[in-house]
This record gives C-alpha cells, structure tokens and sequence, in this order.
C-alpha cells in the first residue's frame, strides 16, 4: 500500500537479511514479492536500511514508505557482519560528513572500487586492462579543510552550534569532536562555540571555514614553527565592533591561530589577524611547496595529495622532450610536479583567482621558465579551442564533479578528422565516477583510446565520495 512521501514510523519485527550496500552506506534488502508482484513479473519491494551491512540479518523500522522501495533505520542487528566496525565519532548516524565509520576500512575500499568498476561496465561498456591498485592513507584526523555551519538555535537555550550538517538535513549537528579533524582543529569546536557566543553578532556569523597548512619549518626545535598553521576564515554578515574584534585578537593569540574574515563574497575574503602569515603543503618527492589561500580550492588530505600526484605523473609516463597539458590546474597540484619532468607545462585554469595562484606559486618554484598558465571556461570547448592550446603528447585531467564532456567530445572530432592534436596519453583524476564513465565512454567508443588502467583513491575515508584515477592511450 502506498503511503506517500509522508514520514511514518512503523517497526517491522519479521527478520529480513541485507543483500547489498548503496553509496550513502544503505543496506539494501528486498521483500519477498506479492502473489500480484509475480503475476506482474515483478520483484519484491525494496527496502534502503540506515545502519545496515550486507550478510546481516536485521529488524528495522520504516521511516518513509514508496510505492516502489521504503526507507528505514536498523532496529535491532540479529546477525552482524564480520566486517561491522564500531563507529569512532560520538557524533556518528546523526552527523552528515561520515557515513561509512560502522563499515570495515577495508570494506569501505573495495565496495567504492566496486562502484567504479560497474559505472565504468554499465555507462561506458569497457574495462580497464589494468584494475589498478587502491591507494589508501590515513583514516583519522586527516581533513584539512572543512565548512563548518554555525547556528544559535539549540534545544539547549543559549547555546551556539559548531559542526556539519546533519545527515540530508539542514539541522547542524550538535557535536563536541570530530574524529576526521586533526585533533588540534577537532578540539577547537567547544571554544568556538564560546568564541561566537561572545560577540556581539552572534546570530551574524553562519559559517566558518578551516584551512589547515603544514608546519613553516617540519622538525624545527621552534614549537611554533613546528607546528600546524590553521587558518579559520569566519563568515561575518555584520562589520565586528571593536569589542568584538578585541576577542577575536585574543582567541587568536590563545590558540595560535590565523582569523580572516568574509563580508561578502568570496573575493571579500582577507586576513584579520595577525595580518601576515603563511599557509602552504608540500610535496617533497619533486621539491615543491605550495602556499595557498584558506578559501582556494586544495585536497583536504595532504598525505593522500602526494600519492596522488606521484602516482599520476608515474602513469603519464613523461618524457624530458613532452609538451604535456593539465587542465582544471587550480593552483597548479599536477602542473609544477609535472614541469619537473617535462620539457613544457600549459595549465589552463577557468577561475582567474586560481589561475594567477598558481602564476605565483611556479614563480615561488623557480618553475616560471618551464610553465605557463592561462584563464579559459573548459566546459565550453570546441576542436578550435583544442587547437589553440597546441599540440602536447600528454594530457592530466582534473574536473570537477561535472566531468570533463565537452573536452571529450571536442576530441572526438579531432579524431574524426584525423588531427595530430589528439595526446597520445591522458591521465583523468576524477572525483565523480559516473561522469568519469560518461566521459571514458566517449574517449573509448568515439575519440580512439583504450582504457588502460583504473582504480580507486581513497582520499574521504568514512564517506561515500569516491575518488579515482584512469589512463586512456591511443
């Protein structure tokens, strides 16, 4: 029967077991189907179950009824699975930033290389030649960025709320830690809390954004050049008075951290206190450091960044002669590693605030003689755009969530027209696998290139974010 999209509560005792496991971390089971069901050639009802892992014999209670599936949340956990794990985070099945902690690491990687391997079987109809290994890293206090959402609304009066959302809510989370936080950051949510609770604008200040860099000199007998620069950038919907101000200076100097503040847009955002400072990561492997802005776009962890960029620049294979390419460069993560090796780099970046960072930081680099960077909207491009960029033996591609479609369809007119444009390699970082599949279904099926080789980079560990790498040749 079908109820609607109203939420309900009804508790089903009958045991049913958990089959499988969908990308928000959902046991997935399904009901025996009705008599009407088979005469329809129909499968039974499905059922998502919050909390639930395959192989589990589970009760639950029904939280959102469908005509087609219901949603619900474990009730009880007849059979657990042998690779359940007890959650770290006190705030875990409430907050929304993890959604996997009750789910085995190990489980956690080979079901996101599961979901690359089928979209790349079911959207693209290919396979890799080559499952490349996972990468994995950390798996605590690895986040080195974070939006954080503050609210004065509390059912405990009074009392501001620091942290994530809640999950699939506009709710924030009442939380007191965060397990996927460097502890250093992880412990400032209780004094935020009482930092926004003593200005005046209070229910001015919505958000506040992290930015964590590594230590100015790593191994310094200096304690604080030893140590984390953190970087808070409070959005403030109202000017601070100078009272205010006074207390922001004083948290600041308590903590040893870097206050900027954001008045209006992003290109409002400046520092407040103390006035100069440095945020930077590094990747050793090809003597490079990488200052940045709080608000620029970098990865969250910077152990898995260095593995991620070794092991792309590996599998483009660059020779010392190569012209190579890397679009959606940001601040140039792949461009200045990849001019280490290369005869040129051409990074082409669509936001000009990113494009001149990463201007600065080759010049920062000594790398200003092997690359150049330039400002173009690669959503919007065509085998006219293609050539105007010129001919380089090897591409990196880095898009964000929307993929990189125009560029490959622009290749596969260049093929079509048997252009000496096309690279004869391309390395595709994606954080989005259902678009890297659409894409790799056009580089393969259209533009002339095999897959060679894909896997998984497990750069979110507890979250559902899949992130991976794939190498077409032609």
């Amino acid at each position: 029967m079908r109820r609607g999209d109203k939420p309900v509560n009804i508790e089903v005792t009958e045991p049913i077991e958990v089959q499988a496991l969908d990308l928000d971390a959902q046991g997935i089971a399904r009901l025996a189907p009705s008599e009407e069901e088979i005469s329809e050639g129909q499968s039974g009802k499905v059922i998502f179950i919050k909390g639930a892992l395959p192989t589990e014999q589970v009760t639950y209670t029904i939280t959102s009824d469908k005509a087609r599936f219901s949603k619900a949340k474990v009730r009880e956990i007849l059979k657990p699975a042998v690779f359940r794990a007890e959650p770290k985070c006190a705030a875990f099945g409430v907050c929304g930033g993890c959604s996997m902690q009750h789910l085995d690491i190990r489980a956690q990687v080979a079901m996101k290389q599961r979901v690359l391997e089928d979209d790349l079987q079911h959207i693209a109809k290919v396979q890799p030649q080559e499952i490349l290994r996972p990468m994995g890293g950390p798996t605590w206090e690895y986040r080195h960025r974070a939006r954080l959402s503050a609210v004065n609304r509390s059912i405990k009066k009074g009392t501001v709320l620091i942290g994530f959302h809640e999950g699939k809510s506009g709710y924030v989370a009442d939380m007191l830690a965060c397990e996927i936080l460097p502890k250093h950051v992880s412990d400032l949510l209780p004094e935020l809390r009482k930092l926004v609770m003593g200005l005046s604008i209070v229910d001015r200040m919505p958000q506040i954004e992290i930015a964590v860099g590594e230590p100015e000199e790593p191994g310094s007998d200096d304690p604080q050049k030893n140590t984390p620069v953190t970087a808070l950038v409070f959005r403030n919907l109202q000017p601070l008075t100078a009272a205010d101000e006074n207390v922001m200076r004083a948290f600041a100097d308590q903590h040893r951290v870097w206050i900027w503040l954001q008045p209006k847009g992003i290109e409002s955002v400046a520092p407040f206190y103390p006035e100069t400072g440095k945020l930077c990561y590094r990747l050793p492997e090809f003597e490079i450091e990488m200052p940045f802005k709080p608000a620029d776009f970098t990865q969250v962890n910077h152990l898995m960044n260095r593995s991620l960029v070794s092991r792309a620049v590996r599998l483009l294979e660059v020779r010392p002669t190569d012209r190579v390419l890397d679009l959606f460069c940001g601040i140039g993560n792949f461009t200045l590693p990849l001019a280490r090796k290369a005869a040129q780099v051409l990074g082409i970046e669509g936001l000009a605030t990113l494009t001149e960072r990463a201007k600065a930081n080759a010049k920062h680099n000594g790398l200003s003689n092997k690359v150049s960077f330039m400002q173009s909207n690669l959503f919007e491009v065509t085998p006219e755009t293609i050539a105007s960029w010129g001919r380089a033996q090897r591409w990196l591609m880095d898009p964000p969530r929307e993929g990189a479609m125009e560029i490959c369809k622009a290749l596969a007119q260049l093929d079509l027209q048997k252009s000496d444009l096309l690279p004869e390699r391309i390395v595709y970082v994606s954080c989005n696998p259902k678009t890297l599949a659409r894409d790799a279904d056009i580089l393969c099926h259209q533009a002339g290139y095999t897959l060679e080789g894909a896997g998984i980079v497990n750069m979110f560990p507890h979250t559902s974010h899949v992130e991976s790498m794939a190498v077409f040749v032609r």
